[in-house]
């Protein structure tokens, strides 16, 4: 495995796969890798000839008052995961590389209504952030392929609209969200809480749960399964932020048509904040 961190290099490394019309797969990730991260890697290997996987803590989706000083860094334990798995290339840039004119000079890329909602209300201008630095990664690398994680949904369902709208020559691929064993979704946050709190976190997807099963015997008021999943993440220790029923597609409001359906929460314990949903597949 070759690790990169120039732009230029970057592209003469994947010169020779082009030339022989290899099929390239993207994972992008900011590091500490875990079991989630590893699935989606080797979901990439299934897609294409060669996988490329960029570690890159992207300081334009933090907000001022976020953990980006804070966020772990653990690149050398990163690389041999990687090198084991079969990666190609690691493509670990820095800042400077990435936004070469400073970030407050460099080009954005926003997608307007989903990026502000549920999310993008509680953390302001992150997904312009992860939005900026997914598109410049996209023409960097210029797969056939990138692969992402179902866990952070309203980003996936963004992505989607950014390389629809923008006609990016690349399919999206999804994977689905690992958990641990009291069924929190994977996260490189999850190793700033200890154990009792991990399983305090794992409520949310307990109530989740519930949500989906609500909604499968045909509870048919979103509100009300909306206001009650809220309480109940509060009542288990944790300070939600949100509770959304929406259409799996695009995240609008539910219509009597609609048969698939995401239940997405956030809430915080502690400095940590989590993120979850269920995907549900109503018989209409």
């Amino acid at each position: 495995m070759k690790q990169i961190d120039s732009i230029d290099e970057l592209g003469k490394a994947m010169a020779e796969w082009r030339e022989a019309g290899d099929t390239i797969a993207l994972v992008p990730t900011m590091g500490n890798l875990h079991k989630g991260h590893m699935s989606l890697v080797s979901l990439a290997a299934n897609y294409a000839e060669h996988v490329i996987v960029s570690v890159f803590v992207n300081p334009a989706q933090f907000g001022p008052n976020e953990d980006f000083a804070s966020y772990p860094r653990t690149l050398e334990v990163d690389s041999r995961k990687l090198a084991r798995a079969g990666v190609d290339i690691l493509f670990a840039p820095t800042a400077e590389e990435m936004y070469p004119r400073g970030i407050e000079s460099a080009v954005q890329v926003f997608v307007p209504g989903l990026s502000d909602q549920f999310c993008g209300e509680f953390r302001p201008g992150h997904f312009l952030g992860v939005t900026s630095v997914v598109c410049r990664l996209l023409n960097i690398c210029r797969p056939d392929v990138a692969v992402f994680g179902n866990k952070d949904y309203q980003q996936l369902v963004i992505l989607r609209r950014m390389v629809e709208d923008l006609h990016i020559p690349v399919k999206l691929i999804a994977g689905e969200t690992e958990r641990d064993a009291h069924g929190l979704a994977l996260s490189s946050r999850n190793s700033k809480l200890d154990e009792a709190e991990q399983v305090t976190a794992a409520s949310i997807h307990e109530v989740l749960q519930g949500v989906a099963k609500a909604l499968l015997a045909g509870g048919s008021s979103f509100a009300d399964l909306e206001q009650a999943a809220v309480k109940q993440i509060g009542a288990a220790g944790l300070k939600p932020e949100y509770v959304a029923i929406r259409s799996a597609s695009d995240l609008a409001k539910p219509q009597n048509h609609t048969h698939r359906l995401a239940v997405l929460a956030a809430a915080r314990l502690g400095d940590v904040r989590l993120i979850d949903n269920v995907l549900v597949e109503l018989d209409i």
